[in-house]
């Protein structure tokens, strides 16, 4: 018994400065890259031992308050230009990495029988879903749309707000709406019932943009101006292509 148990003791101990060496990169990533980031967080782990991921996905606008109030994060990628700017003025991220990851487009979704083949016809019907315009930027650039094409006041009292653009398309799914504003990349591999019905004249909101950083913990972390530049790469590039994202 005493020598299986040295035996043990022996083995834990070879194990602990691999376990000292492991490095943890905190990503905070809006909603609607869960599915690209974790393939591309999955591949790096694989391709460099000792790195693991602690991966926060959400609204672009809540997770940038978690930041600010001290959540630890390497890593922060936003679904809008505005909420990549709050971050930089609070000097909460590194502003000379600052760059576009990728784009996007919206579009409008509802399960089959919804009749709305273009934006005058969403304010015909009773409920729509959108991100909350106060954090989720799928909703503020909807906002915007129902503004420039001068149907806001008509819409009004037949928003319904989500929590971020995964629960906005989930209650196209479920029927729960009429239809919703998501992203493109969303409705193609997200969808369960709900269908594209039209996507959104880009003329009518501005590009959907995904900037990214380095917080100003993670310029410091070598793990993770390793992953970053990882993010730039024709490897990432490809993989954003393939879920549906626009790389130029």
């Amino acid at each position: 018994m005493n020598r299986i148990l040295s035996t043990l003791v022996v083995a834990a101990a070879c194990l602990l400065p691999i376990a000292a060496t492991a490095t943890e990169i905190n990503l905070f990533v809006a909603a609607s890259l869960k599915e690209v980031v974790n393939e591309l967080s999955d591949s790096y782990a694989r391709q460099n031992s000792g790195i693991t991921f602690k991966k926060n996905y959400g609204a672009s606008g809540a997770l940038a308050k978690q930041i600010e109030n001290g959540a630890p994060a390497d890593i922060f990628i936003s679904a809008n230009l505005e909420w990549m700017e709050y971050m930089k003025t609070r000097k909460l991220a590194d502003d000379r990495s600052i760059a576009t990851f990728a784009y996007n487009s919206l579009v409008f979704v509802g399960r089959p029988g919804v009749k709305a083949a273009g934006l005058f016809d969403v304010a015909r019907l009773d409920r729509i879903a959108i991100g909350s315009p106060k954090s989720v930027p799928a909703g503020e650039y909807a906002v915007e749309a129902f503004r420039k094409a001068g149907i806001d006041k008509q819409l009004e009292k037949k928003l319904v707000m989500a929590k971020d653009v995964r629960e906005c398309l989930l209650y196209a799914d479920r029927g729960e709406v009429d239809g919703a504003f998501v992203y493109k990349t969303d409705a193609l591999q997200v969808a369960r019932s709900a269908r594209i019905l039209f996507t959104v004249p880009q003329e009518y909101y501005s590009r959907v943009t995904y900037p990214m950083a380095l917080t100003v913990a993670g310029i410091q972390k070598a793990e993770a101006v390793g992953f970053y530049r990882f993010l730039e790469s024709a490897e990432a590039k490809a993989a954003l292509a393939r879920h549906g994202f626009i790389v130029k």
